[in-house]
């Protein structure tokens, strides 16, 4: 997402794979007869109770639906952690960065922001990149909100206005942002994304173009308090190779071979996640969120630039088990599924999968049934822990989605 003028094609804004995701501690083995308490599976309270987060508190609401899983990951800030694959991945690009853009004065021209507060308002994650208040993207199935007007970032992008207001006009922002997702071993609750802005005036863009002062950024065309007017054919094109070829150049570098009033620029943003897992061969998300030192010890290097690849702990097997139901009526969404999988079952969990879908031809309810796998990152799971975890996931569904179990 960007800010008004960064909004269009002339901006080339490019989001490169903003999903991705992590790992973390074992899940302590449950004994028969314990069950979830609800304070267990989700951060809510009564409307207006406090919820304390990062030494605030927000009232909550209807809107407030953050889980005890995803609030212990808030503050964790793995890419500031020194030695951590995400960490290594942020330092080379703020090298990079660092190196090959300099300012008149011979500072660096791009700063940097990697400890701004995870809680934004709505305004900011939305208003300002001028979504639409009846967007998609807005919903409570795929965001965590605190209430109707603060939720943890769903991008880093969220702070671009703040930024380009402050008189920025070059940038890095670097977070965790919380999306609710698909489990699988490429997605989590909780990545971390690297953004970089660049904006121009007309003097910097058209500077080394022959007969430069006579091209404009704008064509005449109508400007409001929320739109500028269309960008010209020239800028567009000088900002979309000036994107293409800052990018191409980190891509080598990693891999080897709104409110912007008068300016007009590009805006990029990448999954740390992602790079790391391809250029390290990390095969699962969970994996970054792991405190083993078999893990954490491989990437202890004297040089951010030096080559590693991660080798495997042991695989230790996976186990499956089924889920089935008839899905209530209204207010169903799959994401509310696998949030609470995710909060009972923990890391234990390596995908859920909808294996099937049924339409009853008479009464016409809707069943849905889910293959979950759990496998362990450091021992071998037996069927009885599994099938613990597997019946308190069932019981969970049935009281707090309202869904009709097929058990």
């Amino acid at each position: 997402m960007v800010c008004s003028a960064l909004q269009r094609v002339a901006c080339a804004h490019l989001c490169l794979v903003r999903r991705a995701s992590h790992v973390c501690r074992s899940h302590q083995h449950r004994a028969r007869g314990s069950r979830p308490a609800a304070s267990d599976l989700a951060a809510r309270g009564p409307p207006g109770s406090p919820l304390e987060l990062l030494g605030k508190s927000y009232l909550q609401d209807d809107h407030t639906n953050l889980t005890q899983k995803v609030l212990s990951k808030v503050g964790r800030n793995l890419h500031n952690q020194q030695h951590h694959p995400l960490w290594l991945i942020k330092e080379r690009v703020k090298e990079h960065f660092y190196k090959h853009y300099v300012g008149r004065f011979g500072t660096p021209l791009f700063s940097v922001y990697e400890d701004l507060s995870p809680v934004v308002t709505t305004w900011q994650n939305f208003d300002s990149l001028l979504i639409p208040a009846d967007h998609p993207s807005r919903k409570k199935g795929d965001n965590y909100y605190l209430n109707r007007t603060h939720m943890l970032r769903a991008h880093t992008s969220a702070h671009q206005w703040d930024l380009m207001h402050a008189g920025l006009d070059a940038f890095l922002v670097v977070g965790d942002v919380y999306r609710r997702d698909q489990i699988d071993c490429q997605h989590y609750p909780v990545f971390h994304q690297l953004e970089g802005v660049r904006l121009f005036s007309k003097h910097e863009l058209f500077a080394g173009v022959k007969d430069g002062e006579s091209l404009q950024l704008f064509e005449r065309s109508p400007r409001s308090a929320h739109k500028q007017e269309t960008h010209s054919m020239e800028a567009m094109k000088l900002v979309e190779f000036d994107l293409k070829q800052t990018l191409t150049r980190l891509v080598a570098h990693l891999f080897g071979d709104a409110g912007a009033q008068d300016r007009i620029g590009w805006a990029f943003g990448v999954g740390l996640e992602r790079l790391a897992m391809i250029l390290y061969d990390i095969p699962d998300i969970r994996l970054f969120w792991s405190e083993d030192e078999r893990f954490l010890k491989q990437f202890h290097l004297s040089d951010i630039n030096q080559k590693v690849k991660f080798q495997p702990l042991s695989k230790y097997p996976a186990l499956t088990n089924d889920i089935s139901f008839w899905l209530p009526s209204e207010n169903y969404t799959e994401n509310d599924f696998y949030d609470l999988v995710r909060t009972i079952g923990g890391d234990l969990v390596e995908k859920v999968d909808l294996i099937d879908k049924f339409e009853h031809p008479k009464t016409h309810r809707t069943s849905h049934c889910y293959r979950i796998t759990y496998r362990h990152m450091e021992r071998t799971l037996s069927q009885r822990e599994v099938s613990h975890i597997h019946q308190d996931i069932q019981e969970a569904a049935v009281r707090q989605l309202g869904v009709d179990g097929r058990f």
